[in-house]
């Protein structure tokens, strides 16, 4: 750490006889055979030697007497003008500053109209631009209650509200994307607003029985829990509406003599929002992974961190202080556990060795039997929730929303007790701390994500089974599913409410009552259960189960990210509420830099998997003949070459090109060539890092002698 505070010292001012700092126009340049005593200029001969003879600048001593320190220290080469930096960016003393600022405005002044021009119309650029982005900061969303929990209960807390507002943002943007070019042309055409706009589609080659779509709406006098359950599952007055697929029955729009193709527009409006989630993550995540290596560091290093810099400042709350002091005791704990292991595991027996592996393994088949009995759990239930919708009679209120919700119900079970049984079997397994928290939520994770995968597969595997030639001839269950997109929307919307409704029960029947008797009851179990801990692994991955399911349902459900907008837009104010008043902080908490990295990674992961089932979708499973814009069409995906036969002929030929073999295997090596130069730049920046530590290591032995040599000189005239 004493290299850290060399650097604070002007680079030009050395050290008297006295101890004092005297300016370098008083006295005159240093002996080099002192400057070769230096253990920088030492140790980079030292390294010169072993290195066999390298060229002189590259062995240039690397502490402060080298011209390496010289730069380090910001002094400009001469030359260069004094308006090369801003002023404020130059590492010297505050009189150093303003005799600096007075020679850059002498200088402006006697340089020409041109330049005079171009730094003032630089200022008011960067002016202006400081002003919008504060104006941006004051109209931000949730800005105020940001800084009330950062100040209460830290970054680390922090971080999933600030993941929270992403994802508002996020579905707020897909929702305007759908909306405005696919649910606002067909509600244009459908009322007549825009002349000469609807258009059937002719069926072509399409057996009659395969067009046959009556959607179960709800005739004469109805009960009011029958428009609740429709409200809960899609069905009645809500499956014709723009909320489901088989609304969008438009195939063109004319404007004039302008053409809108909806089909396509559909299409590539899914495109787009997969597209756009993908690049938003990736920014998002490309800071995180940046601090991420930063804090990538050996144990003496992280040590220093915690006990110098492990403090946060925007704490001022007491509560959250004593949070913070546990924070960081648990952190050194763990370290020291960490190393503990390290050695435990390099002085295991062969004996021991065989032993844990086989334990492990066990476990390991325990963990695949409970996660296969959770997928069979699931696929059963969404068969028999399918078969058996159609006979409940829609007078038994409790009975049919019961079926509607079956598979939501069996998901949310298996995503409440699988993490649980996983807590239990990992503490045998004797991973190292961190090692045993990754390997949780990578099981999680798995359980979360893949569960809607499988009641994916149920569903899909119903739809495309055919045992009859009426149902061959239109390559699905035409009987059962005549519109199966809005099939799967609903599956969808379903588990969209149903997860909102879980999380807003589990608050209020669980966290409040839990609160209640920890306050009020004085009994030693109810005492011993304390309060409910604010987990902010589990309660991100509540969120990124649902934004999973947000994205594999748009293409089903174009409204449903307007749903999700206001479900998360709720759910914060719930969660908020939840960590004021119902709940603890976590006694392990998390680090701001790596949860924000690990939210990015698992979220990505669960856009990586929503491609799976709609790129099936789109390109296998024939498209509905019944409903919805590309009933004329053998697969969503055809609608692409028919447009691009409209095109003109050169510009098939570009398209045609971009899509052979001709232009993917250049393209391929060109990346190829890009990420392995990428790979070689992080390598030598990783390399300069080391050699800046290095730096200030030496920085810091060159102030010890420096400082031993005026003490000597002290005592001995």
């Amino acid at each position: 750490m004493s290299g850290l505070g060399a650097a604070a010292e002007p680079p030009g001012w050395p050290l008297g006889s006295s101890g004092m700092f005297l300016p370098e126009e008083t006295r005159g340049a240093a002996p080099v055979g002192f400057l070769q005593e230096l253990p920088s200029y030492q140790s980079a001969r030292r390294r010169r030697a072993a290195a066999g003879g390298t060229q002189e600048r590259r062995a240039a001593p690397q502490g402060s007497a080298g011209p390496r320190a010289v730069e380090a220290w910001g002094l400009e080469p001469k030359g260069d003008g004094p308006a090369e930096l801003p002023v404020r960016e130059h590492p010297r003393c505050m009189e150093e500053k303003r005799r600096l600022r007075g020679i850059q405005q002498a200088d402006i002044k006697h340089s020409s109209g041109w330049k005079q021009w171009k730094i003032a119309s630089s200022k008011s650029c960067k002016k202006i631009l400081k002003e919008v982005k504060e104006l941006s900061s004051c109209l931000e969303l949730w800005r105020h209650d940001m800084h009330s929990i950062e100040e209460k209960f830290g970054t680390g807390i922090q971080s999933y509200f600030l993941f929270l507002r992403f994802l508002v943002r996020l579905n707020f943007v897909i929702f305007i994307l759908m909306f405005g070019f696919v649910t606002l042309p067909s509600i244009l055409s459908k009322y007549g607003i825009v002349s000469n706009s609807f258009a059937k589609i002719p069926l072509k080659n399409i057996e009659p029985h395969c067009t046959v779509y009556i959607p179960s709406d709800n005739k004469g006098l109805v009960y009011f829990y029958t428009y609740l359950k429709d409200l809960l599952s899609g069905t009645g007055f809500l499956e014709m509406t723009s909320l489901f697929y088989g609304y969008y029955t438009v195939d063109t729009e004319w404007l004039g003599v302008l053409r809108y193709n909806l089909p396509l527009a559909y299409l590539l409006a899914t495109f787009g929002y997969l597209a756009l989630s993908l690049v938003w993550i990736i920014v998002r995540s490309v800071e995180g992974f940046k601090q991420n290596l930063v804090h990538d560091e050996n144990q003496f290093q992280s040590y220093c961190n915690k006990v110098f810099a492990g403090w946060d400042f925007c704490i001022t709350d007491l509560n959250a202080a004593r949070l913070k002091h546990r924070s960081l005791q648990h952190e050194l704990q763990r370290d020291l556990e960490e190393e503990r292991m390290k050695r435990k595991i390099a002085g295991r027996t062969m004996e021991e060795k065989l032993r844990i592996y086989s334990l492990r393994i066990f476990l390991n088949l325990i963990v695949i039997a409970v996660l296969s009995g959770c997928f069979y759990s699931i696929y059963r239930a969404t068969v028999f929730s399918q078969e058996s919708s159609s006979d409940v009679s829609s007078v038994n209120f409790q009975s049919n929303l019961i079926v509607q919700y079956l598979p939501s119900i069996v998901i949310t079970l298996a995503n409440l007790i699988a993490p649980q049984i996983f807590s239990f079997l990992i503490r045998f397994e004797d991973y190292s701390p961190a090692f045993e928290i990754r390997l949780k939520l990578i099981r999680c994770v798995f359980m979360r994500l893949a569960g809607i995968g499988v009641l994916l597969f149920s569903l899909w595997s119903h739809i495309s089974y055919c045992a009859t030639d009426k149902c061959k001839a239109c390559g699905y269950n035409y009987e059962l599913y005549p519109c199966w997109e809005s099939e799967v929307g609903q599956e969808m919307y379903k588990l969209m409410i149903f997860d909102f409704i879980t999380i807003l029960a589990v608050t209020l029947f669980v966290g409040f009552p839990r609160k209640l008797l920890v306050t009020h009851c004085s009994c030693k179990p109810v005492q011993w259960c304390g309060l409910q801990e604010f987990e902010i692994s589990d309660n991100v991955l509540d969120i990124i189960y649902g934004q999973t399911v947000c994205w594999i349902g748009t293409f089903f459900s174009p409204l449903l990210p307007a749903i999700a907008t206001i479900k998360y837009f709720i759910i914060f104010y719930i969660k908020k509420i939840s960590l004021k008043h119902t709940c603890k902080p976590a006694a392990r908490p998390v680090r701001a830099s790596s949860s924000n990295f690990f939210f990015s990674v698992v979220l990505l992961i669960g856009l990586i998997l929503a491609f799976i089932p709609l790129g099936v979708s789109i390109a296998h499973i024939p498209s509905s003949k019944a409903c919805g814009p590309f009933r004329n069409f053998n697969t969503s995906w055809a609608v692409v070459p028919e447009a691009v036969l409209g095109l003109p002929t050169g510009l098939q030929q570009v398209l045609y090109g971009i899509a052979s073999e001709a232009f993917a295997v250049p393209f391929f090596v060109v990346i190829c060539l890009t990420m392995f130069y990428f790979i070689a730049l992080a390598r030598a920046h990783k390399r300069v890092v080391e050699q800046l530590r290095e730096q200030l290591v030496m920085e810091g032995r060159d102030k010890q002698f420096l400082i031993g040599k005026i003490t000597e000189a002290q005592t001995h005239p």
